[in-house]
Order: structure tokens, then sequence, then C-alpha cells
């Protein structure tokens, strides 16, 4: 139950992060040169991480870094397109870092947090 609920969260952030990345103008909660892409870096990170929590195989997480990547490269073409955003391949690089690192984290102590909180709280996920 809690692995669904993890993964409804995830699903939620992905629809959070297209959202702020295809408005016109986006909430900008701090400001500093390169803040862009340490939100991209975070953001893409975070999410790799937070789905190799709920998704174990390797072949998945494969699928899974391939598909972040992919996301991140298309929100930058349809940022162009768009006319009121702008297409950096600079944002493309972050987004491919953060997957990367997230990638590593999950490979670390932090790739055990879903199972963490459920151990804690007496529920099981199911793979």
């Amino acid at each position: 139950m809690l692995r669904k609920a993890w993964l409804i969260l995830g699903w939620l952030w992905i629809a959070t992060v297209f959202y702020l990345s295809l408005i016109p103008h986006p909430p900008k909660p701090i400001s500093f040169d390169g803040v862009d892409k340490l939100e991209h870096f975070i953001a893409y990170g975070g999410l790799m991480l937070w789905f190799c929590q709920g998704y174990l195989e390797r072949k998945t997480r494969i699928r899974l870094f391939m598909a972040l990547v992919v996301m991140g490269v298309g929100i930058e073409f349809l940022q162009g397109w768009g006319g009121y955003r702008v297409f950096e391949y600079a944002d493309m690089l972050a987004n491919t870092i953060g997957v990367l690192i997230g990638w590593g984290l999950a490979q670390t102590g932090m790739g055990n947090i879903l199972f963490v909180i459920e151990s804690r709280s007496g529920s099981k996920a199911s793979n």
C-alpha cells in the first residue's frame, strides 16, 4: 500500500515538473545566477531517487533513467516551441546530471528510504 502511494506522489511530482516547466511565468522562490540549473538538477535527481524506491529491478530502473532524460530533453524542446520560455542545452545537461546523481544515490543507503519508512510503519510493499 505504501509503495502505491509513493508512486502516485512521484507521478504528481512529474506532473508538477511539466506544469512548472511549461507555464509562462513559473514562481521564483529564490533568485541568483544559475538557480534554474540547480532547480533542474534537484528536480530530476529527486525524481530518479524517488522512483528507484518503488522500482527495484535494474531493467526497470534503466528504463526509468532513459525516460527521465527524454522527459528533460522533450520539455526543453516544448519550451523552445512555446515562444515564451527559452530552450537551453544547459538545462538538458542539468537534468541529465541530476538523473545520474539520483541513480547513484539509489545505490547507497538512500535507496532504501521507502523500506525504512515501511519497516517503521509496519506495512509491507509489494514489488
